[in-house]
């Protein structure tokens, strides 16, 4: 079997699993469209350009001017302190210096993310002030905001279930059908890269199986037994594949629920086992806009 013939079937067996969690009454009968949003592209700072003179020739830097009072052999002085009469010898209590890392410690602590956040990312349910399809330009900024506290990592695992997961490209055979959708764990990736290509994070291929041991994986098994609610954010990356993944950044879409937890063969040249999940959002939430992106794989 090929790999388009074998991707398709299980896209077919995935869809087949969702239609069975009875997702139809959760469907608008009208979806809203995205707002369009510029694609936000980081500017390089440039350093300022120096001011021209009436010739059209930059500034020349000042000269140094020799100071004689700093002969060979005798006390060196500053330019700051010239013509000032300055006992170096009188003792200066400036107190006991503290060492660096301690001074360090107190700002950032290890493992604590650099910002100005208002909540706790490690709870469930809604965060508070964030409403549903929040937008985002960046994953940093979904983190700050403490929707999806991981910058690059999928699945914020936690003691009664996952808090929160990142949707945005996924596997190959994933579907996303906006209020249902198949999700694919973690691990079973080196993700130390090889010689020929280095710190490869996740776009190295399958190389192991997959397992509920790993804490991501477990932290999603967990949810499927709790029935904690889950928030989703969806990235653009999606988009090639379903209409709901926004056009550019990152979206809040609510609390969903796992309602299962499998493991399969993966869509890899090795056959490795993955994790498999399947969400279905929970009702009385906000309709989830669709891009107008054209024709989209897991339509119908």
């Amino acid at each position: 079997m090929s790999y388009a013939e074998e991707r398709e079937r299980n896209i077919a067996r995935n869809k087949a699993i969702l239609d069975g969690l009875g997702i139809n009454p959760l469907r608008p009968k009208w979806e809203p469209k995205e707002n369009l949003r510029q694609k936000v592209v980081a500017k390089k700072r440039k350093s300022p350009l120096p001011e021209i003179d009436e010739l059209g020739e930059p500034p020349k830097k000042a000269s140094r001017i020799a100071d004689d009072s700093n002969e060979q052999g005798g006390t060196r002085r500053s330019s700051r302190l010239a013509g000032k009469t300055v006992d170096y010898k009188q003792e200066q209590d400036r107190g006991i210096p503290e060492p660096i890392t301690f001074k360090r410690s107190q700002k950032l602590k290890v493992g604590q993310v650099k910002s100005k956040r208002t909540y706790d990312p490690h709870m469930y349910g809604h965060i508070p002030d964030v409403e549903v399809g929040t937008w985002w330009a960046t994953r940093e900024d979904c983190s700050n905001a403490s929707v999806h506290g991981p910058w690059v990592s999928g699945i914020a695992p936690g003691p009664d279930g996952a808090y929160s997961i990142a949707l945005s490209g996924g596997y190959d055979d994933d579907v996303d059908d906006g209020y249902a959708f198949t999700f694919t764990g973690s691990g079973g990736r080196d993700l130390r890269g090889t010689k020929t290509a280095p710190k490869n994070l996740r776009t190295a291929p399958q190389s192991s199986d997959q397992s509920f041991e790993d804490r991501n994986n477990a932290a999603l098994q967990r949810s499927v037994d709790t029935q904690k609610p889950v928030r989703v954010i969806r990235g653009f990356k999606g988009k090639v594949r379903s209409k709901y993944a926004p056009s550019e950044g990152y979206r809040y879409d609510g609390l969903y629920l796992v309602k299962k937890a499998w493991i399969e063969k993966g869509l890899n040249k090795g056959g490795f086992l993955v994790c498999k999940f399947a969400f279905v959002r929970m009702s009385g939430q906000e309709a989830i806009p669709v891009n107008d992106g054209g024709d989209h794989e897991s339509d119908g």
